[in-house]
């Protein structure tokens, strides 16, 4: 597995998909969008942005994935010892996709999460 390619993919951002309009006035829904269980908020607040809806499906996506994540984190942890350490893992890799999306919200960058990003499109 090449890490720079990983690294280079993940830190691209999509940006010219969206107006400079659209991403100025809508970085603050766009970050609430990530936090998985409001992902439904830019929706309502801005049905017109293209940008906040990107952000909404990042954010649905970040909550599926933690869902899973939470599920196999739960089924692992019954294992002594190592089971606890593993879950503990998979709980920061969900913690540290949210501040990965909170962050390229805040700074106006349309980024994908790593690996499950791009797997579908909720709301269009």
């Amino acid at each position: 597995m090449d890490f720079n390619n990983l690294k280079d993919e993940a830190l691209q951002d999509v940006n010219d998909m969206f107006t400079p309009d659209d991403i100025e006035s809508n970085k603050g829904i766009a970050a609430v969008a990530t936090i998985p269980i409001l992902c439904w908020i830019p929706l309502v607040a801005a049905k017109e942005s293209a940008f906040a809806k990107f952000y909404a499906n990042q954010g649905l996506i970040l909550l599926i994935t933690n869902l899973v994540i939470s599920i196999a984190g739960g089924i692992i942890g019954i294992i002594p010892l190592i089971g606890g350490l593993i879950s503990g893992l998979l709980s920061l890799v969900c913690l540290a996709a949210w501040v990965f999306l909170l962050v390229s919200a805040l700074q106006g960058k349309a980024r994908y999460l790593p690996f499950v990003g791009k797997l579908f499109v909720a709301f269009k």
